[in-house]
């Protein structure tokens, strides 16, 4: 089984912005630990962040994966494209957030992606991933 880890806007900043939301370990730090959880249990996985959206969308149409977890940042509440790119797949994918979005800022409460996506996974940090893939192992 193969993974594909999908992080876009802003993702690249995690550890750097917002500590209090995001925590302090860099997206790098947050790729090894879900590198070694997926390497004990027999699954392959793949790293991909952009801050482009079209970028995201190809990825996604290109992938070989058995399985997305995406967290697509802010394109979550208002990008069709990548919600288009998201139905246009058979593979399917799990819209993760490591914070509580409702818990945020009212924009922050809708997602136009959710709807095309296998399951949300929020607020529980960097384990909304561990719990993303666990859902794909299972």
């Amino acid at each position: 089984m193969k993974l594909l880890f999908l992080n876009g806007v802003n993702l690249n900043r995690t550890g750097i912005r917002e500590k209090g939301v995001y925590g302090t370990q860099t997206l790098e730090e947050i790729n090894a630990e879900i590198a070694k959880f997926c390497k004990a249990r027999g699954v392959d996985c793949e790293f991909f962040q952009s801050n482009l959206e079209g970028e995201l969308c190809t990825k996604l149409q290109e992938t070989d994966a058995d399985g997305v977890v995406l967290n697509a940042g802010a394109y979550t509440h208002y990008s069709y494209a990548l919600r288009d790119a998201i139905a246009s797949i058979s593979v399917p994918v799990v819209e993760v957030h490591m914070s509580n979005v409702h818990a945020r800022e009212e924009f922050r409460h809708k997602s136009v992606i959710s709807e095309v996506c296998r399951g949300t996974i929020l607020g529980f940090g960097k384990n909304s991933y561990i719990l993303a893939a666990e859902s794909f192992i299972l």
